[in-house]
């Protein structure tokens, strides 16, 4: 090592005084602290499949550490040029001064920027081609230290540009200087030298997108100027140094991992995690997760009420205990499916670990968990400020969600350790970051955003990676969200990630798809097909799938059972209403209207004229308004609403009260009422665990409509009136078979749904003979209906042809160009399935931070939707939606922010736009950490107001109300 190059180890920053606590922190302590974090994530965090994994790629046991903190300290290495060193002043004179320079105009030029993490990968490549590393792991490895900042670019963008003529990448005195800055960290860690580092095998793909986003997390924490201030000084800078500031703050910032190493559950587990045996279905899927002999693919299908998440949990401690996963991540397809997960996943760490330790370390990640009361009670910090402190460092020693928290951020960020909760670790909960949290319960979307091609894209998959996944509900992702979905499994498969697919069924072509991306991913193949795939012959049924030991093809393991309960005789009619034609003047449309509230009243007045609970679903809000107050006029209080344009505290109250009033028995559950009608739009079709007497419901595909069903006498034991004690549904939103003609259906319906799917739904309800009802055996006829509706067979009466050639033409097309649009977001791009590195993966990036909020409308498509709160403004002051008072300018107590918040409310598509453009938070919101960027949505006293041309009223009984404004002719 050269004179020159020691000397300049001195000299070369890594963070300048403003960043690291007011001294500068030289670059080799940087990367010497970045080591001793990736030892401490290593030690404290990583689960056991990954370190194995980790092992084998080093080429020997516990080789995987050290290779791992060797990558983590290059990560910076970039940071060694001109290019770089010039940005700080006194560090660039301190630079200098080691006999090191550059021409300052040519470094300086905008047009000339070649960013510290390209130039890393260039270096990176030089130093190691000359240490005679193998072509194949340079390869690999490059796209690492180039991807740090969360994109990876292809190689043809790491080179200096030429016009640079070498300054910035410095001359002779420079390579020194880059050479002994390499040899340092190399040899701190324990290696004789760097080729003597390099690794003995080349990962997946999936496995270099994990090792990078473990990279970015060392980076961040080692990047925290709290727990590591600047060191100046050459002499101070050691290895040893860096582990006693590493293990500090990895204690400050209280990180912990799971589970660690899971002992495999005995047969008496299930009785003692959920306190009764388990039914065959559950029993079912416990075997089949033991008979897997590789990380796979467990897809779970059985009815409502039968008790497939505790299916789904249990085999989690199975799969993990097998093969080495450290936590979970639950996935549900909303965020009111994910709030009572959150609960059941803690009651079940408890009962797995009693003292609480798990249990307290499962993050809740969706944008209204804040509405949650165990999360709320579980994350609040001892200074009383929820959420606050969870904002966090960035690889620039920036608090990444400054703009975000704002002052609350600026108040601790000073502090040596954050406030302390109750939850899990403030860092975790930063942006970005919530997966990598031992137990994670969500929605889906988390998931599909770390498959699309986002910048930090590697810490979404980092958080996947090392853990067994569970969706639930899977039948509920679109065209559009598959594409994710199925991208998603592909690397979940690669990376060796047990996945447990939970749904009431698939279609078979959708089960086949599931399956077929999870087996490609493992076989990192483009093309794979399932072929040998067998069908589930009976209901409820699991179906297995893994890639064998010895990589010699797919291994499957198909079984089913009786349901626990038998099966039930489902009445289902036919209630035709009046469907207007397209584009029908308001009289028309609003007797229709009319018409049909007035038959589902005459219908309920008969049909409850005993007493009984029904539940009416309806496809859109403005006809569960409409209906609501038809009933309300003839039944009273006994009429209870619940929608999506509902104000987030009145729905999270109402949908309560339906629980406790018409759930399950159980603590906190009150007396069910001698009569009462739900009123619901799609919301009650998933995880709204009622039971109905009777059903009412509009059309919509067959396998909705049977989720919907699953509603109707869904407890046993119920004394129910003696007209209701059949399962009986009526049908509405449709009208019926008319002479033979195919029936017509709401133009809503089939906005949202289709009419192919619709008319294939119809044909099968017996809306395709003159009278009558059918009677379905449910849960036992759920898989053969929906493999009809959703098969090829031409099960339409011949009358319907034309009409039918249309509708599938038309469907067809429209699920081809959602499945188009959605190909533009994915992480990987048709031919690029194969890929052996990262190189290039951002080639095309999506614009935006990454951040959900930025990514919501990448994963699920359809008409932009926005939330305001809505606020009242009574002349002189505003008050919240419930009429307490804030002031003239809407400053928010901290007091009354629940009460703000509760007013948030979701905007029908069709003002979202108009929304975005005008509205605003109200003056007194503009210092807030949480309402600063908040939309409000003013109304009178009278609760109503006006959206660009748009009227707008709120009422406490209906909810949002909303007259769109007829567009105007060009």
């Amino acid at each position: 090592m050269s004179d020159v190059g020691v000397g300049a180890l001195g000299a070369l920053w890594g963070k300048s005084a403003e960043r690291a606590g007011g001294k500068v922190n030289l670059l080799i302590s940087h990367l010497l602290d970045t080591a001793a974090v990736a030892e401490c994530i290593w030690d404290r965090l990583l689960a056991p499949s990954t370190k194995k994994t980790l092992d084998e790629v080093a080429g020997a046991p516990g080789g995987g550490r050290r290779f791992f903190a060797w990558l983590c300290a290059a990560h910076d290495c970039g940071k060694a040029t001109p290019a770089f060193q010039f940005q700080w002043a006194p560090g660039a004179a301190a630079v200098r001064a080691k006999g090191l320079g550059w021409h300052e105009r040519t470094v300086a030029n905008p047009k000339l920027r070649w960013r510290h993490e390209l130039a890393g990968a260039y270096l990176l490549k030089r130093q190691l081609r000359a240490a005679k590393w193998a072509e194949q792991q340079v390869t690999w490895v490059w796209p690492l230290i180039a991807g740090h900042h969360g994109v990876f670019p292809d190689e043809g963008r790491t080179e200096p540009p030429r016009a640079g003529r070498g300054q910035l990448q410095g001359g002779t005195g420079w390579a020194q200087a880059q050479a002994a800055l390499f040899e340092r960290f190399t040899l701190e860690l324990g290696f004789t030298d760097l080729y003597e580092a390099q690794p003995a095998a080349v990962p997946s793909r999936a496995t270099q997108l994990h090792l990078s986003g473990l990279i970015v997390m060392a980076d961040w924490i080692a990047s925290d100027e709290r727990h590591f201030p600047g060191v100046d000084q050459l002499a101070d800078v050691s290895m040893t140094h860096a582990r006693e500031r590493a293990a500090t703050a990895w204690e400050n910032l209280r990180l912990r991992r799971g589970w660690g190493q899971l002992s495999a559950p005995g047969p008496e587990a299930f009785r003692a995690r959920f306190g009764h045996d388990p039914r065959p279905t559950q029993q079912l899927v416990m075997e089949a997760a033991r008979h897997m002999e590789r990380p796979g693919l467990l897809l779970v299908e059985a009815p409502t009420g039968e008790g497939k998440t505790k299916a789904a949990l249990i085999a989690a401690e199975i799969l993990a205990a097998r093969f080495g996963a450290d936590g979970v991540f639950v996935g549900m397809p909303t965020q009111a499916t994910s709030d009572p997960m959150f609960g059941q996943v803690r009651a079940w760490l408890t009962a797995l670990r009693p003292d609480g330790d798990l249990a307290s370390q499962v993050a809740l990640l969706h944008g209204k968990r804040m509405f949650n009361k165990e999360w709320r009670s579980l994350i609040e910090g001892e200074d009383g400020d929820p959420e606050a402190p969870f904002a966090g460092i960035d690889e620039y020693g920036f608090c990444e969600d400054e703009d975000d928290y704002g002052p609350a951020v600026a108040a601790f960020k000073g502090a040596s350790t954050p406030p302390v909760s109750r939850g899990p670790a403030e860092w975790f909960l930063g942006s970005k970051r919530g997966l990598l949290c031992p137990f994670v319960v969500g929605t889906i979307d988390q998931l599909l955003f770390a498959a699309t091609r986002t910048r930090h894209v590697m810490l979404r998959m980092a958080g996947l990676v090392g853990k067994v996944v569970v969706l639930d509900e899977v039948h509920a992702a679109d065209v559009y969200m598959s594409q994710f979905l199925v991208e998603g499994l592909r690397w979940l498969g690669q990376a060796g990630v047990p996945v447990v697919l939970l749904s009431a069924t698939l279609p078979p072509a959708q089960r086949e798809a599931l399956t077929t991306a999870y087996l490609a991913g493992a076989a990192s193949r483009e093309e794979f097909t399932a072929d040998s795939l067998p069908q589930p012959t009976g209901y409820p049924a699991v179906t297995a799938a893994w890639m064998a030991p010895d990589r010699s093809g797919p291994r499957f393991h198909v079984a089913s059972c009786a349901s626990w309960r038998p099966d039930i005789s489902a009445a289902l009619d036919v209630l035709p209403e009046t469907i207007p034609a397209p584009r029908s003047d308001r009289t028309v449309l609003d007797a229709a209207r009319r018409s049909a509230d007035d038959s589902v009243v005459t219908l309920l007045r008969s049909q409850l004229v005993d007493g009984g609970c029904a539940l009416v679903i309806r496809n859109t809000v403005d006809r569960a308004q409409s209906l609501y107050r038809a009933l309300r006029a003839e039944f009273g209080d006994e009429v209870i609403l619940l929608h999506g344009r509902l104000a987030v505290g009145a729905r999270a109250d109402r949908t309560e009260r339906c629980l406790r009033l018409l759930g399950a028995p159980s603590q906190g559950a009150l007396p069910r009422p001698s009569r009462l009608i739900v009123v619901a739009t799609q919301l009650a079709e998933q995880s709204f665990d009622v039971d109905a007497d009777l059903l009412v419901t509009d059309i919509a595909p067959i396998d909705l409509l049977l989720q919907r069903m699953g509603r109707l006498h869904r407890h046993d034991g119920r004394e129910r009136p003696p007209k209701l004690r059949r399962p009986r549904a009526f049908l509405t939103g449709t009208s019926g078979s008319d002479g033979g003609a195919a029936p017509r259906f709401l133009a809503a319906s089939e906005g949202i749904y289709g009419r192919h799917l619709l008319l294939r739904t119809a044909a099968v309800t017996g809306q395709s003979v003159s009278k009558g009802e059918r009677s379905w055996s449910l849960p036992g006829a759920v898989p053969s209906l929906v493999s009809n509706v959703y098969g090829d067979d031409d099960l339409l009466p011949r009358e319907w042809a034309e009409d039918a050639i249309t509708a599938r033409a038309l469907w067809a097309e429209a699920q081809r160009q959602r499945a188009d649009n959605a190909t533009r977001f994915l992480l990987t791009r048709r031919g690029d399935k194969e890929g052996r590195t990262l190189a290039g993966l951002h080639t095309v990036s999506l614009p935006g931070n990454g951040r959900d909020t930025d990514l919501d409308a990448v994963v699920r498509d359809g008409e932009p939707s926005a939330e305001v709160i809505l606020v009242i403004h009574d002349g002189t002051t505003y008050r919240t939606l419930s009429g307490r008072a804030l002031t003239v300018n809407g400053d928010v107590a901290e007091e009354l922010l629940d009460d703000v918040l509760a007013g948030t409310v979701r905007l029908p598509s069709g003002a979202a736009s108009e929304a975005a453009g005008t509205l605003g938070p109200l003056p007194g919101w503009l210092g807030h950490p949480r309402l600063r960027y908040t939309p409000a949505l003013v109304l009178d006293a009278h609760g109503e107001g006006a959206l660009g041309e748009h009227g707008v009223r709120y009422d406490h009984e209906l909810g949002l109300a909303v007259t769109l404004a007829r567009p105007r002719r060009q």
